[in-house]
């Protein structure tokens, strides 16, 4: 079984004991989490798609980490203008670890 759902406007696929990556969420280690607005339900016998959403279907987490990503290089450049710009950028993230999806 499992469901893909939104979170902030990006969708992500969820099964029993996976680990995901979200943008950072500003909640402590080991504290739970639920996600209410599930797009998609696949069982092994049936798919439940939602118009928008699926009502009564929940998926409950925890956080399992925070952190940051690996460095990424921004460069900008004018040729024969004598401009170069260099910047990086690392991305903030929270790891969840499903816990359950919730079917009533």
């Amino acid at each position: 079984m499992y469901a893909i759902f939104l979170d902030r406007n990006k969708q992500y696929k969820a099964k029993f004991g996976k680990i995901i990556r979200l943008e950072k969420l500003n909640i402590k280690i080991g504290q739970k989490i639920l996600f209410k607005k599930i797009i998609l339900l696949s069982n092994k016998e049936k798919i439940l798609i939602g118009k928008p959403i699926l009502k009564n279907i929940y998926i409950e987490g925890s956080v399992y980490k925070h952190g940051r990503d690996k460095k990424i290089k921004i460069i900008k450049f004018n040729r024969r203008k004598h401009y170069k710009k260099n910047q990086g950028h690392r991305q903030y993230y929270t790891d969840i670890q499903i816990k359950n999806i919730i079917y009533l």
